[in-house]
């Protein structure tokens, strides 16, 4: 809408003057004068009440066309209808999903461009129209080709000056993007999560890496010591076994001897000092596998056979068990990697030797190994026929101190140990159960090209 100034005298006095002369008569003059100065005041504030209306009426052109741009630039659909249904508003988005314009559509009913199920729900929440409330639900409409695509629609309810309800306005948008942004939120949570978990676990590891490095370094000095006073005694009981042999025997030392069971005790010691240096060995294992908790430096690398690795670390795991199974090697030939030798070996003995626990109660125990190359990494599978890892046992496998053996059998280290080589090796290590039974670990590894060559099936 346009308006034009219209042009007007400044007063009334001009206008009379411009179509008639005044009277000569003076009390008619005065008389006149009067009226005209009354209808002067009138005429101005008709003046200045048409400028105030003409600067409302452009404020209104502009916001007028200020919220139809902004209703046309909406993606959800808008429909704006009257207290029996009838639209009288909609907006490009609905026009695009009924493919009619807006001035085929302004006065008829809601209920004809939804489909036939969804009409007397849609028109009784209009009817329902409650201030300060929207309700939802969902609809389909009728588009040029079919039924729409199922949409959440929100209805308002819409009220005059007044406060009297006088229809609804109904909002809306495909329930697929919905989905969508509520799938992408929940990714971003979980995400989060993780990461939140991740950090935490991180600041635990690394506060337990500072505490073990110092306890498994104050470790260190007894355990040298145990290790020179074992070698010092066995060389003692080397020295004393010598002498009772050499000395000159008679009836006296025939009886002390048997009193105080010299013979017995020079028996027990080699089995005793023995004992002790397998216990030392021991402790200075779990010293050095604590003290890769503080996060250490990697030693070099070198080039390592895989198959030659794992058939050593099982016959390692096998003798160390009293309980015997089957192993089942299934290695394909050269698979070569770049890794510490002693750390991967290390990694395979702790796998094979849980496979062992884990079937010591089977009837017919069997543990396979398996390596393959998996485009550019190097696998290792470790599979047995026990009876598989609990969902609890699952969550926390390779966390450091977390056994499932009873109290001196194990210290919970060896899974976490291979954890964090097979992590320093730029590496992952899975743990899950096979579909008949059982545990497998599965580790991939990075590994340089090789030259293929015949695969090897066999079983010992």
């Amino acid at each position: 809408m346009t308006t034009s100034k219209i042009s007007r005298p400044a007063n009334m006095i001009d206008l009379l003057s411009e179509s008639a002369g005044l009277p000569e008569d003076a009390q008619t003059e005065n008389m006149w004068l009067e009226v005209i100065h009354r209808v002067d005041e009138v005429y101005s504030d008709l003046i200045r009440y048409e400028s105030d209306l003409e600067i409302k009426n452009a404020e209104l052109e502009e916001a007028q066309q200020f919220i139809s741009s902004v209703i046309a630039s909406v993606s959800d659909i808008l429909v704006v209808c009257d207290e029996k249904g009838r639209i009288l508003q909609v907006n490009p988005a609905f026009q695009r999903i009924t493919g009619m314009s807006e001035i085929q559509m302004l006065g008829a009913s809601l209920a004809e461009f939804l489909i036939e199920e969804d009409r007397a729900g849609a028109l009784q929440k209009i009817a329902e129209g409650v201030a300060g409330r929207v309700t939802e639900c969902e609809l389909r409409f009728l588009a040029a080709d079919g039924a729409s695509d199922l949409m959440a629609i929100n209805f308002s309810a819409r009220f005059d000056h007044a406060g009297r309800r006088v229809g609804a306005v109904l909002t809306g948008r495909p329930i697929g993007e919905l989905k969508r942004a509520y799938e992408a939120l929940h990714r971003a949570h979980l995400e989060l999560q993780q990461a939140q978990r991740k950090l935490v676990e991180q600041e635990k590891m690394a506060s337990l890496g500072r505490l073990v490095a110092g306890v498994a370094h104050e470790l260190n000095n007894p355990i040298s010591f145990i290790y020179g006073n074992i070698h010092t005694l066995d060389k003692y009981r080397g020295a004393l076994s010598e002498f009772l042999e050499k000395s000159h025997a008679s009836a006296r030392n025939d009886e002390l001897r048997r009193r105080y069971k010299i013979d017995a005790i020079l028996a027990d010691l080699p089995s005793l000092i023995e004992g002790m240096m397998d216990g030392a060995v021991r402790i200075s294992d779990i010293v050095r596998n604590l003290r890769r908790l503080s996060f250490s430096r990697p030693a070099e690398t070198q080039r390592v056979d895989l198959e030659r690795i794992a058939r050593t670390a099982a016959n390692w795991a096998a003798r160390s068990k009293k309980t015997r199974a089957e192993i089942c090697f299934d290695c394909e030939k050269g698979v070569v990697i770049e890794a510490h030798e002693g750390q991967i070996h290390q990694v395979l003995v702790n796998l094979v030797d849980n496979a062992f626990d884990a079937t010591k109660d089977v009837a017919s125990p069997r543990i396979r190994v398996a390596i393959r190359k998996t485009n550019a990494r190097a696998e290792i599978v470790v599979e047995d026929n026990g009876r598989g890892l609990s969902d609890v046992v699952l969550d926390k496998v390779f966390e450091p101190f977390f056994t499932t053996k009873v109290v001196g059998e194990g210290t919970g280290l060896g899974l976490w140990i291979s954890y964090s080589i097979v992590k320093e090796h730029g590496g992952s290590i899975v743990a899950a159960n096979r579909p008949d039974g059982g545990a497998i670990f599965t580790v991939q590894l990075p590994m340089q090209s090789a030259p293929p060559q015949l695969r090897a099936d066999e079983c010992g």
